[in-house]
């Protein structure tokens, strides 16, 4: 008997059952991973332009007084920006890495889902659009079917893209 501590997972293993953990419960992670999509889309996209941010910040000079009144409220107010500054950074880093993860997770099993299971996803799921029958009647009209069967078709997109990131149930 192999002795467990013995067991590799490579880094990617890791990384992938991170992100599933996040979403646990299926149905349900299926959903909250459609939603974060446009987030994660978002934070790869303006990641870089955050972090010259932080830089920018942390090596610019505070401001000169002409008031001619020494003013000394905190000595190490340069070491403080800079540590802010990098921590900022951290935190950005770590945000981007996990989108990274999320987006190697989340892109191939949206790219396995028919172009009509994306559009219904996205109509029904997209940050542009509240869930509500405005919606449904989009889709509807879209597939010239009616409301129960957008709902149906709704179901049967999530149930499919569930499959694609979880496996079977």
């Amino acid at each position: 008997m192999a002795n467990p501590r013995e067991t590799t997972i490579s880094y990617s293993e890791v990384d992938t059952m991170n992100v599933v953990w996040k979403y646990l419960d299926k149905r349900a992670g299926a959903v909250a991973a459609l939603k974060d999509f446009g987030s994660m889309k978002f934070i790869i996209e303006n990641t870089d332009d955050e972090i010259k941010a932080a830089y920018d910040k942390m090596s610019s000079v505070s401001g000169v007084r002409y008031d001619g009144m020494p003013h000394v409220r905190n000595l190490h107010a340069a070491e403080d920006r800079i540590i802010n500054a990098i921590d900022e950074i951290d935190v950005l880093k770590e945000r981007y890495r996990q989108a990274v993860e999320y987006m190697d997770w989340f892109v191939p099993a949206w790219e396995q889902l028919s172009e009509d299971d994306r559009y219904v996803l996205d109509t029904f799921y997209s940050e542009d659009n509240e869930y509500g029958s405005s919606v449904v009647d989009d889709i509807a009209e879209y597939f010239h079917i009616e409301r129960a069967s957008a709902y149906r078709r709704k179901n049967r997109a999530i149930d499919k893209l569930t499959v694609l990131l979880f496996g079977k149930p």
